[in-house]
């Protein structure tokens, strides 16, 4: 089952702003992140989802979370932490998953344009050594917009997420509460699986 399927409202656990985590680090794991104050030990956020398709990650074992500001130079820091995780993780090149990811980045950033600064965008890739799930959570509660392929003319954001459908196995976004926003994800399995993929 490919595209794209309503959103659903979840509740997510607040962290505050500015805490990232290096290439490779564990969604869910505890990471300890500099501050003026001191270190301080801030657990990392994994979006929860009763969504059927998104909740075979959390067994999963590889796990890498990270958060960025919502600028345009968030795009290639991410697609560049892509690449470096997947090759940790011995997935190959990638290309197409770095591509997924950003897509969806390039869109949360665009969503979050019209926000109170600060905004972030935070990216999580799981992994079960033969898949990947790219998920993105930004604070617009809005849901990305699909272009329609009968259209003349087709907007960024649509065109990127024609290029998600394309590249990956299923793609869908959820409503998150605390804190308000939304998550976008896609599932990206090895070119061997089905016959098309991320990987």
């Amino acid at each position: 089952m490919r595209g794209m399927s309503g959103g659903m409202s979840v509740n997510t656990p607040l962290v505050p702003a500015g805490v990232a985590c290096a290439a490779g680090g564990g969604a869910g794991a505890e990471k300890v992140a500099a501050r003026s104050s001191g270190r301080t030990r801030v657990p990392v956020p994994v979006p929860p989802s009763q969504d059927q398709d998104t909740l075979m990650a959390r067994a999963w074992p590889l796990r890498s979370f990270l958060e960025l500001g919502a600028y345009p130079g968030a795009v290639p820091c991410a697609r560049l932490h892509t690449r470096a995780v997947l090759w940790e993780w011995g997935l190959g090149p990638g290309e197409s998953a770095e591509l997924v990811v950003s897509e969806i980045v390039t869109n949360a950033v665009q969503a979050s344009r019209v926000l109170a600064l600060p905004a972030v965008v935070r990216l999580w890739l799981f992994s079960d050594t033969k898949r990947v799930l790219v998920m993105v959570w930004d604070a617009s509660p809005h849901p990305p917009v699909q272009a329609d392929p009968d259209a003349r003319e087709i907007s960024d954001g649509g065109r990127g997420l024609m290029l998600v459908e394309a590249m990956s196995e299923q793609w869908s976004w959820y409503v998150t509460q605390l804190p308000s926003g939304k998550v976008v994800w896609a599932l990206c399995a090895d070119s061997g699986e089905r016959g098309r993929g991320c990987l």
